[in-house]
Parts: C-alpha cells; structure tokens; sequence
C-alpha cells in the first residue's frame, strides 16, 4: 500500500513500468541525458516525450522565420569528435528545420529511439520516500517507476497566451509561434495582427509581411536588434570548424556565455568616441551577438551601455523612413542586452514596406478582441489572423506545468510558491533524486543552450555514476544549499545591469502573476562550470547522500 498526495491510501499499480532512470523531454538534453546513463553507465533509462519525434524545443517552433541566434558551428554537440566531423551545417544562423534535422540525426546515430517514447506526456510526478522511487504517470494513463527522474523540458517550452477578453469569438483563426502548425500558415491576402516583438516576434515579422495583404505589429516594448548577417557558409570555413573543432569548444568553454568567441579585454572608456563608433560599426557589419563582445563593459557599467545603445537606436532612426514608426521602434526602456538581444534578418527595414504599420499598445493597450479583429483604447484593427509572439512561462514555466510532489507529497507549486529555489539549478530541496536540467539558478537562457545542456548532463551523469558506486541510492540538496545559491543568483544579477529590465521574461514579468524574482545564474557559464566541479570534488557538498 501508498498513500497519495492527499494521504489517502492507494493500492499499487502492478503495470507501471519500472527503469534506474526516466528523461523527460527529447530535446538536446534528452538525448544526451539518454546518451550518458544506457551508454556510458548500462543504465535502463527511458525517455518520455510530449511530442511525436524528437527534437524539443525545436520540434514545437515552427515559427515563420524560425532561427537560432548562436552560431551553428556551436550550436551542437561536443562530446563526440565524430559527430562534429560528420555533421555539416549549411548557414551561419541554422533554422528550425535543420536544427530539428541535425537532432533526428544524433538520435539515430546513437540509436537512441528504441529508448524514447514519443506522444506519452508527463502530467505528474510523485517521489515515493519508503522506496526511493519517483512514480510517472502520462497522459495517457502509462506509470512508470523509477530511482532517478531528469527534466529536459526546455527553458522555452510552455507557451504564454495572454488572456485578452473575446478572443473565444475571434472568427478568424489565431496562432501562438511556440506552437505552431506543422502545416504552416498561409498569410496571402490575409490582413495579420501580430503581438509582441521579443526575439520570436522581430524573426517572424519580415517573413510574415512577404505575402500578408497587410500586418499590424503590435508593440508594447521597443527593442534591441543586431542584424544577423545570416549567409551560407563557405566550404573553407566549414572545413576551419572542423579541423580546429578543439581551439573552438575551448574558446566556448572559458567563455562567459558559451559562444565561439572571446570578449575583447578592453572598457569603452579605454578609446575615443569616435573609435567607439568606428568598433560598433565593424560590430554591425559583421551582425549577430558578437555585437555584444566589442568591450568588456557592457552589461557591467550604466555609460559604457549607453554609447552601444545610441548606436542602435541612432542604426534603427537611420533604416526607418517615417519619423513617427522610427521614434516608437526606437524609444527603449532598458539597457542594451539586458533582457534577450535579438538578432534579425531586415526587421526595421520591414516597417519601410507599404503594407505593414505599427501599433504602440503600451500608449494605447489592447481592450479586447472582436470576432473581427484587436480592438485598443484608440482603435479597432480588421483582421484575419492574429499572431501572439507573446514568448513562455519562461525557465520554471515548463516544471510548474506537471504536477510534481516530492517528500511527503508537498507539491512543486507550493515550494516555487515566492519563487524557484534550487541549488546550482539542479536540484530542489525535498525532491530527492530530481535533477532539473538547466532549471532555475543556472546559466541556461544566458547561455549558448548546448553548451550549459552538455555540462549539465555530465554532471548529473557523474553524480549518479559516483552515488551507486558509494552504494548510495539517494541524493537531496539542502534547504540551506539553496537558500545560500539563491542568494548568489541574486548578487550575480545585480553585479550586472540585467535587473534592470523590468519586463524581461528572466523575471517572469512577461507572465501575470508570477513572482518576480531573477531565474538564471548570470555569474558565466566558465565560473559556474568551475563552481559545479569543486561542489562535485569537496564530495557534493550541499547536498545529502544516504
């Protein structure tokens, strides 16, 4: 017999499948995960994902325009020399459908689907404490038991709608670009209604105006962008990354944020103004976030942000024609890169077209939605097609989503009641056994993903190895290990001018409701890396075993 979460008791269910460890989510960190515990450790592990193939984040974005923003040279897998020589990406900035091709082609290689269950949904989680098991049950009705439970949800995977009044009675049809139809949208002389312009909306927006009869951008907050300068790469620069595949990994692990390039070790009050300006234009000519690397200062000191800030919008008042359009795309409340610096392909020279306009809804907020349309409190807008690039319930959105209950059935959502808290993003107090990958408190979000995934992984992987060997079957972080890392996280953000973006989804302020509290460690990815090895070395400290 078991007691459930409300301490009634329960007969066993004899089908539940039984594994040493369950993955949810095959995404990046699901194959790796899968990868480092059958292949590496013999363990039985099983993956569970939501979705019917493999690919995460990457399977759902579908997006018009869809693409990341780390270089594609880095945006994969390091841990195997063969797979980075037998992989050959095609552009600078890969897109949706190639990063979803590149994934489909790690999990074949490793034969690694004979190990996932696709379409099979976790909607809860119970951690059983008499027995050491975590109890899965599916959508479906599947259980499933096991010692060790992983999420690889993803950071970006629970879709934010807003709940607007009337959109019920919108007559039109409606999208949210996190999870959009495999199909694709046909946009052709259809009058579209986009809102938000964060990273999602600022791709999406010049292809969608290709063929609409007219789009209206729907902005609350003016942003930053670096034009991506996206190209396809050169035989000579692929046959570079291959063969100095090491030099590079090195370069993204010593770095703060993962990426294949280093940070010039210099302030901006190190040279003149007019050689700030002549850096920032070389930085525009080349695009992407490397933008971000000219000086050291950046996202440390309020002046030297505001020279590559005016840069900007000095950049975006030049490609705008009209004055009004280029004043609203240009009027930003925050610091540079201090909430997620898009990079673009032609997004402010799409509000030169004839057929798109711009709406500024933080003057003039949406009221409601009409069958026929987004009304604001000074118009209504006619349209077909709404898109709500209205971002996610970002970082601790896509647990909080699954009922997860650790020791004596306490509940997720009641222990991230003021906020998640957790010990080096890992693991959370009262839920033993539970490693959350690139959770809360970690690099994640501020990092090159795969990067922040495979060091994650390995950790979590040689924790595992490292606790069976001891003869352990249990691993629990502190009450007070997390107190303290929260307080680190804290003083990690505020060494930096991140908080002081006060929309910024890293605060869950995308979200209604939510605590306000800054999610992802900002300290880099090289000091936390060193943080996790001297934690795993003084014998996880922080951390109890039994």
């Amino acid at each position: 017999m078991r007691e459930d979460a409300a301490g009634k008791s329960t007969a066993r269910q004899t089908h539940a499948e039984r594994y040493d460890a369950l993955v949810i989510g095959a995404g990046f960190t699901g194959l790796y995960q899968l990868h480092c515990l059958r292949d590496r450790l013999g363990l039985n592990a099983k993956v569970l994902e939501a979705a019917n193939g493999v690919g995460g984040t990457w399977y759902w974005n579908r997006y018009p325009g869809a693409r990341c923003d780390s270089e594609s040279h880095s945006y994969c897998y390091y841990f195997s020399k063969e797979l980075v020589t037998d992989w050959e990406w095609s552009e600078r900035y890969p897109g949706q459908e190639e990063i979803r091709h590149y994934l489909n082609h790690v999990a074949d290689r490793f034969d690694l689907r004979k190990d996932i269950r696709l379409g099979d949904r976790v909607i809860s989680a119970r951690f059983d404490d008499a027995e050491t098991l975590w109890h899965v049950t599916t959508e479906g009705g599947k259980q499933y038991e096991a010692q060790f439970l992983i999420t690889g949800v993803g950071c970006l995977s629970s879709a934010n709608v807003p709940e607007i009044p009337g959109l019920d009675n919108f007559k039109g049809d409606w999208y949210h670009t996190g999870s959009w139809p495999h199909e694709g949208v046909d946009f052709t002389g259809k009058r579209v209604g986009q809102i938000g312009t964060g990273s999602t909306g600022i791709q999406s927006v010049p292809v969608i105006a290709e063929t609409a009869k007219h789009l209206t951008v729907f902005q609350r907050t003016a942003n930053y962008s670096i034009p991506a300068r996206n190209a396809p790469l050169s035989d000579d620069f692929k046959r570079y990354t291959k063969e100095h595949s090491d030099e590079i990994h090195e370069i993204m692990l010593a770095g703060p944020n993962g990426h294949p390039f280093r940070i010039e070790d210099r302030p901006v009050s190190s040279v003149t103004p007019d050689k700030q300006q002549e850096i920032y234009e070389a930085a525009w000519e080349k695009g992407g976030l490397r933008f971000r690397s000219v000086f050291k200062d950046l996202l440390t000191s309020k002046p030297a942000n505001d020279t590559a800030a005016e840069f900007i919008k000095s950049k975006i008042r030049e490609i705008v024609k009209d004055p009004e359009t280029a004043a609203l795309l240009s009027t930003i409340d925050h610091p540079f890169a201090t909430k997620r610096p898009p990079i673009d392909s032609h997004y402010f020279e799409t509000f030169n077209r004839d057929n798109v306009s711009l709406v500024d809804i933080k003057t003039n907020p949406v009221t409601r939605i009409t069958p026929t349309g987004i009304e604001t409190s000074a118009s209504h807008h006619d349209l077909d097609i709404i898109v709500f690039a209205t971002g996610f319930d970002a970082i601790s959105g896509p647990l909080l989503a699954m009922d997860i209950r650790g020791t004596n059935g306490v509940s997720l959502k009641e222990t991230w009641a003021e906020g998640p808290k957790t010990y080096l993003g890992l693991q959370i107090a009262g839920f033993p056994n539970l490693f959350t990958v690139t959770g809360p408190g970690s690099p994640s979000v501020l990092t090159n993903m795969p990067v922040a995934i495979e060091q994650h992984v390995e950790w979590i992987t040689d924790c595992i190895d490292r606790l069976r060997k001891s003869g352990k079957s249990r691993i629990e972080t502190t009450k007070e290990a997390a107190e303290k890392w929260v307080g680190e996280t804290n003083a990690a953000a505020n060494a930096t001018l991140l908080p002081q973006a006060n929309s910024s989804w890293y605060l869950g302020a995308n979200v209604p409701g939510k605590p306000r509290v800054f999610m992802p460690y900002a300290g880099g990815m090289a000091h936390y890396r060193k943080r996790c090895n001297e934690v795993a070395a003084e014998g996880y400290e922080g951390f109890v075993l039994s």
